[in-house]
């Protein structure tokens, strides 16, 4: 199945659109394009240069937040000389909201110096899996904040989780 084509970040009724179906108001959309993109900023890739920025969003604030809203943790792809030891940075978001307590998450986002706009690689799609519900929204931003959403069933079709060896899981956001 071929990418739907990106959205404009100025076309409105469509970001509406988006937003709606897929449970965001449009103000988390927009934290979730500044954060993702001001993550990269913070990549440290000398070899390939590729610079990765992650946010997520979380289903709810952690144990030492008071608000109860969800927060937004960012994360950027962290290279290495030994190629095999380098970090995405949708698992470097995922570490660490994991460290601040959080298990469950609403929307991912990414953001790249490319377009059109980059999805993340199959070792991100199956760490993103374990904590986030099949129906939330992976949003790929492009070097122009051009974008494109899809659910992370539409990235990663009959995926395994921890419900596939029988344990629950961590909770996930309806």
């Amino acid at each position: 199945m071929p990418p739907p084509a990106p959205t404009a970040p100025t076309d409105l009724p469509a970001l509406e659109a988006i937003c709606a179906a897929h449970g965001l108001t449009p103000a988390e959309f927009a934290a979730l394009r500044e954060h993702a993109h001001a993550a990269k900023a913070s990549a440290y890739c000398p070899y390939s240069g590729f610079r990765v920025g992650a946010a997520l969003l979380t289903a709810s604030a952690s144990a030492s937040a008071s608000a109860s809203t969800g927060e937004i943790v960012r994360g950027a792809n962290v290279e290495n000389a030994s190629y095999p030891v380098t970090t995405c940075a949708e698992r470097v978001a995922l570490g660490t909201a994991v460290v601040a307590g959080h298990r469950a998450f609403r929307a991912v986002a990414v953001a790249t110096d490319v377009s059109p706009p980059a999805s993340p690689c199959g070792m991100c799609r199956q760490s993103i899996r374990e904590f986030c519900d099949l129906t939330v929204p992976i949003i790929m931003f492009d070097k122009d904040s051009n974008f494109v959403v899809m659910t992370l069933d539409e990235l990663l079709p009959l995926s395994f989780g921890p419900e596939s060896l029988g344990v629950p899981g961590p909770p996930k956001a309806a």
